[in-house]
């Protein structure tokens, strides 16, 4: 069996990388150590690289359908979660958020009213303001370091706002939440109770952590089945971003057609080759490597568990189920907004996502990105708890 080294340092300066060469153009200040966008600094697994070669040596590159091999390779990976899955439901896209973007526009008109529950990941705000729709929002339930739903309110604001969409992060960024299976039906009742639809943000349900279980919001029961769309992706498991290649599962063969529907009125409608031939090869061929990669963010997971303990016992880490994002509670500090990001940024010299990028309800929180290095990790907790100690 191979050994893959996540220790080994990867310079991703100089790539044009968003999380590292774009600084300026994002107006932060050079030479900040960049934990903020939800990436990986490791590199994929060897069996990509070859079939991206294999590809690439065939040196055409013209317009291609997702061909059997790649449905077939998706079905099999959701089948780990229980989920018989038909090729025909799989809606290859370049993304998520424009999965997201997509459904807010193929099943509401401008001027609808779209669910969320801040905090929540910032696109899921944008997909639906920015398409002329409003947001109506039931923010999660923080109590204790913990996130949960209320569902009452949740119900209330969705016959309140007359809602027909809701956009379920699951697992959930930043919270780093795994709703379970009776939390996910009691969501599945609302919904069919009030005729919605759910959009499920599955992306990073490969992530979950020891002693959990990932339920996919469409295995509940045939009902929801049909009125839901699922959001996948190996692009967050195996670091393939750049790639662009989501796999929107819908089940419904309506919903189906008026999600492509909408696709095609923006002139979207193939996929980017390379990332069809990444995401069969991860499916295929990765596992061993995830596996692997999921044991060494334990590492970085216990590494900022203790480090703020023993040496910032008033920053709180939420406990996290899932994704490798730590969403840490700064608010002991009393620093919010402006303030907190001075911290950050001037003092501490890490570029992060803040909080409130997330909602009001995340002021006074950051979100640190653990995929990377345990060397990196560390640099960072050193830097954060000492400009704490400057204070």
């Amino acid at each position: 069996m191979e050994r893959y080294d996540f220790d080994a340092p990867v310079d991703r300066r100089g790539s044009h990388s968003m999380k590292f060469d774009a600084a300026a153009a994002m107006g932060k200040r050079e030479g900040l150590l960049s934990m903020w966008v939800a990436d990986m600094d490791f590199t994929v697994p060897p069996a990509v690289v070859e079939a991206l070669h294999q590809r690439v040596d065939h040196a055409v590159f013209g317009y291609t359908n997702p061909w059997d091999g790649y449905r077939e390779a998706v079905v099999s990976w959701m089948a780990r979660y229980g989920w018989q899955v038909s090729p025909n439901w799989i809606v290859p896209t370049p993304g998520v958020v424009f999965a997201l973007a997509m459904a807010v526009r193929a099943f509401t008109e401008p001027g609808d009213a779209v669910v969320i529950q801040r905090p929540v990941y910032y696109p899921f705000t944008n997909v639906i303001e920015r398409n002329g729709r409003r947001v109506a929002n039931a923010p999660l339930a923080y109590q204790d370091g913990i996130y949960s739903i209320d569902f009452d309110a949740l119900e209330q604001t969705i016959q309140e706002s007359g809602a027909k969409l809701f956009l379920l992060c699951n697992p959930h960024n930043p919270g780093g939440r795994l709703w379970t299976r009776d939390e996910l039906a009691r969501i599945a009742e609302i919904a069919l109770r009030n005729d919605v639809i759910v959009v499920s943000d599955e992306i990073h349900m490969d992530f979950v952590r020891p002693g959990y279980e990932h339920t996919v919001f469409a295995t509940l029961d045939d009902q929801i089945a049909q009125r839901c769309v699922v959001c996948t992706a190996a692009s967050k498991t195996f670091n393939l971003a750049g790639l662009e290649t989501s796999n929107i599962i819908i089940p419904n063969g309506e919903l189906r057609r008026v999600f492509k529907d909408a696709m095609h009125a923006t002139g979207t409608n193939r996929p980017n080759v390379l990332g069809l031939v990444a995401t069969e090869a991860c499916y295929r061929q990765g596992a061993e490597w995830l596996a692997q990669l999921k044991k060494y963010l334990e590492g970085n997971w216990a590494l900022v568990e203790s480090y703020l303990a023993e040496h910032a016992p008033q920053l709180h880490l939420v406990p996290a189920q899932s994704t490798y994002l730590a969403w840490v509670d700064c608010r002991e500090l009393g620093l919010y907004g402006e303030d907190l990001r001075a911290l950050i940024e001037d003092e501490a010299g890490l570029w992060l996502d803040l909080g409130d990028m997330f909602g009001p309800e995340g002021d006074g929180f950051i979100r640190l990105n653990l995929a990377t290095q345990r060397a990196t990790v560390q640099r960072a907790l050193t830097q954060l708890t000492d400009a704490i100690a400057r204070m």
